[in-house]
């Protein structure tokens, strides 16, 4: 378990309350972080983020926070998001970041599992379940944020920090101390909270900077959720130890204009949204039309522009994919139009950072990349990857029975994906382990490379194929409504693809019906995790009569 005393020898790596302490003394009046409110940008400098994070730890001192309490945080991102991570660690407490969009339960389970003191909440879609639970503790210390959709609390964060002196608290941290709980997004049960410490994020930051080569004018854009660890490493580390500007969304409505506003350097997205992005673009501008026009010389290069302009990447030199598999078309079509987006894998255990490709590789797109700088990576005998670096979590808080299950006696970390080492070094993931499932033929089907070619060719939304104790898999599809939406048609579409791909799977494998979904997947009902992963699990559950029972000879059947 990460130690939380000062017993041992300062961080190797400077941290980031250390650096934005250097940041406000050698550049105090640049500007840090600016977040988007009524269309136009509000601008922190590193001296504005610096006194307003030390006023803060003077606040939570003054109402009873202690060195070494939890202080959770629930909110969009949002640039006092930044300020609030950078308070606990200039106050010497352990931070507990919880998904804007979770539900009351999950709230409920963080708060309590990690012992926190208080609750800091900001910009939500909908407050309703966290007011919830902050009428259950009415002893739990809680502050709103300063933005209108932020819920209502003891404490205006505005009001609070005006009434206090910066702290001179000023604490050294050393590598082996907990920094952090982030819990997992809980695909197939309650949420663990994984214990990060100072040493293991910092170097997993720094060695992700030194192999993208972050240079001194990039510019971020911080949407992602910062509860997740991806966003927290890439974005906000990067940001704070390479000094670099970033700017946050106002609102989902606003997006792609928001990032046209940054014209970010550095762009990182989930699946999801490079689909959605791509559908945006295909429903203005006809696949075979693009592809005509893309071979024609001059029309090509203005097209590319064009895109790239459209979506506020022009000025990108890094695009990102992670999270969740992604199929390879889409990457390929991305760099079709000339928007190379380079492919990582990694996990809350390893701080988001194993494998990257990167530098870009058209010829390694469907794998994840290498092993970045200091990580190692093997495949054991039965096909689980596993990571070893500097950069893995050192357990999970309170739950030392699956701490002790997550390394093996060398130290290597179980990572629960399958896989596989290309002579290049290079991995392609194979799915989960918990997802392959076990037909009522008992012959076991890995879903997520059969997914993948089906994305392919069909246009969805979403798709899951399930099996688990059926007689055969069954496909679910959420339809992609596109302008002008043609059951009939798109139904023969599916039909022609599934045909063919069972042509070429074993017939174990083969797919014995297509259930087209009538309501989307969401966080909200609770099909998708925070991080936009789909909980097989659930709709394993949720078919399992259906696909038992499938009509026999028919293959295509609509919710």
């Amino acid at each position: 378990m990460a130690d939380n005393g000062e017993n041992s020898a300062r961080c190797t790596l400077p941290p980031p309350n250390e650096l934005i302490l250097k940041w406000a003394d050698e550049r105090p009046n640049d500007v840090y972080l600016k977040q988007i409110i009524n269309r136009q940008f509000v601008e922190f400098t590193f001296a504005d983020v610096a006194g307003q994070a030390l006023r803060l730890v003077s606040a939570l001192q003054s109402l009873g926070v202690q060195r070494g309490d939890k202080v959770a945080l629930i909110s969009k991102n949002c640039a006092e998001w930044f300020i609030c991570d950078l308070a606990m660690m200039l106050g010497d407490f352990v931070s507990v970041p919880i998904f804007p969009t979770a539900g009351s339960d999950t709230i409920d389970f963080c708060l309590t599992h990690s012992d926190s003191k208080a609750l800091i909440a900001g910009k939500l879609d909908d407050v309703s379940a966290t007011e919830k639970v902050l009428s259950q503790y009415p002893a739990l210390i809680s502050i709103s944020l300063p933005y209108a959709s932020a819920p209502s609390c003891q404490h205006q964060y505005r009001d609070l920090i005006a009434q206090f002196e910066p702290s001179t608290l000023r604490p050294e941290h050393h590598d082996d101390k907990l920094m952090s709980l982030v819990y997992t997004s809980g695909t197939s049960g309650e949420p663990k909270g994984a214990m990060l410490t100072y040493g293991a994020y910092s170097w997993s930051v720094q060695q992700l900077i030194d192999c993208i080569e972050i240079q001194a004018d990039d510019r971020l854009f911080s949407y992602l959720p910062l509860a997740h660890i991806t966003e927290r490493v890439y974005i906000f580390g990067s940001s704070i130890t390479g000094g670099l500007e970033t700017a946050f969304p106002e609102a989902l409505d606003t997006f792609i204009d928001d990032v046209k506003m940054q014209r970010p350097t550095l762009f990182i997205s989930v699946p999801r949204l490079w689909t959605l992005f791509q559908q945006r673009i295909q429903d203005k501008l006809p696949q075979k039309r693009l592809s005509l026009l893309l071979k024609i010389p001059l029309v090509s290069g203005l097209i590319k522009k064009k895109l790239a302009d459209g979506l506020g990447l022009d000025k990108a030199r890094v695009l990102g994919c992670g999270s969740a598999p992604v199929s390879p078309a889409l990457l390929d079509w991305y760099y079709s139009v000339g928007l190379n987006i380079t492919e990582a894998w990694g996990m809350t255990e390893s701080f988001a950072y194993s494998t990257l490709n990167y530098p870009f590789r058209a010829d390694k797109i469907g794998s994840v990349g290498r092993a970045g700088p200091g990580v190692e990576l093997k495949i054991a005998e039965d096909d689980e990857i596993l990571v070893r670096s500097k950069g893995v979590f050192s357990g999970y808080y309170k739950n030392s029975e699956a701490s002790a299950e997550s390394f093996n006696p060398e130290g290597w970390l179980h990572t629960g994906d399958i896989g596989a080492i290309d002579s290049d070094g290079y991995l392609t993931i194979q799915g989960r382990k918990k997802d392959t499932f076990k037909t009522a033929k008992g012959k076991f089907v890995a879903p997520v490379p059969i997914e993948k070619r089906l994305v392919e060719y069909l246009r969805v939304e979403m798709l899951c194929l399930i099996g688990l104790g059926l007689p055969a898999p069954i496909l679910l599809i959420v339809p992609h409504q596109f302008p002008n939406f043609d059951r009939e048609r798109y139904e023969r579409s599916a039909k022609r693809v599934v045909e063919r791909l069972n042509s070429e799977l074993e017939s174990h494998e083969q797919i014995k019906g297509v259930l087209m979904i009538k309501s989307p997947w969401s966080i909200e009902n609770g099909i998708l995790t925070p991080t936009l992963k789909i909980k097989r699990h659930l709709l394993e559950k949720q078919y399992h009569d259906q696909g038992a029972s499938w009509p026999k000879g028919q293959l295509v059947v609509w919710e």
